[in-house]
């Protein structure tokens, strides 16, 4: 079983349209999206939820009115001024940090464990795909993110899957870091502005540290070609194995407006390269 990952250094570049064609593409296969603070990929896929999880993650406080001797020891050390005058705490303001339950002179507040999204198991017409919903201002997406992949990895495991083909999340910040941790390839999706080789340099260099093999992706280089041509340069000078150039299609905007993935809605040049592109990494990650 290979794991392949479609990251890109910042959002819109079209990382969950390639992601979307490799699930029509690919053969045997595990769907995850670990994009988890603004997942999209369930768009194209439309998912058929048969699993429904609760994601646990982080505490907030909680004062028992009735224990409570309302000393107001807890509203003078709160930093965040997550306790009102009536000893009720404010789940947005309050961080988790528990020092009012240690300061408690009665042991009045606890600690409860947050619920802080969901995570799915999912039928698609591709195959099964976990997929996840964190929720409004939640943390720990890089705890969220983890899950997903593990249980994605158990289900290819279990149906012999060849592939667990993973969307991951834009930037390089925590959620990224548990997207690439441990595949096979990094697949980085860029677009041909200054932005665009800044921030995919960026993720490339998380890969590197990570020591993930990463390929690379320009989409829409037909929209400036002398950044495209400036990419092209960056690859050869970074050893970074470029795979693949994926021209500006409008049939890609109407595909998504379809809720399809461009395989199925085209037959033009735009399915024609990534189907390229695919086998090309197939052979190259195997």
């Amino acid at each position: 079983m290979r794991q392949i990952v479609v990251i890109s250094g910042k959002g819109g570049t079209g990382k969950t349209v390639v992601t979307g064609a490799f699930a029509a593409l690919a053969k045997n296969k595990v769907m995850a999206d670990c994009d988890v603070d603004a997942a999209d990929l369930h768009l194209l896929l439309k998912p058929q939820i048969k699993e429904r999880h609760e994601f646990r993650s982080g505490v907030t406080a909680f004062i028992n009115k009735e224990n409570c001797n309302q000393c107001g020891k807890c509203i003078k050390l709160c930093r965040f001024l997550a306790i009102s005058k009536d000893f009720i705490v404010d789940p947005v303001s309050c961080e988790g940090c528990a020092f009012c339950s240690f300061a408690c002179p009665v042991g009045a507040i606890k600690m409860k464990e947050n619920i802080s999204g969901e995570w799915f198991v999912s039928d698609t017409r591709f195959g099964w795909m976990v997929h996840a919903k964190l929720g409004v201002a939640e943390e720990n997406s890089g705890k969220l993110v983890s899950l997903v992949r593990q249980k994605a990895k158990e289900i290819a495991q279990e149906s012999k899957s060849d592939w667990v083909i993973i969307d991951g999340s834009p930037g390089i910040g925590c959620p990224v870091i548990a997207s690439i941790s441990g595949v096979n390839c990094a697949l980085v999706v860029t677009e041909p502005t200054l932005s665009g080789l800044h921030d995919a340099d960026r993720v490339i260099k998380v890969a590197k540290y990570f020591d993930v093999p990463v390929k690379l992706i320009v989409n829409k280089y037909d929209l400036n070609e002398e950044m495209t041509e400036k990419i092209e340069q960056y690859c050869q000078d970074n050893n970074i194995g470029l795979v693949g150039k994926i021209g500006f299609d409008k049939a890609i905007v109407k595909a998504m407006v379809e809720g399809k993935t461009i395989v199925e809605y085209s037959n033009g040049k735009t399915k024609e390269k990534i189907s390229e592109i695919w086998d090309r990494l197939q052979k190259e990650v195997e």
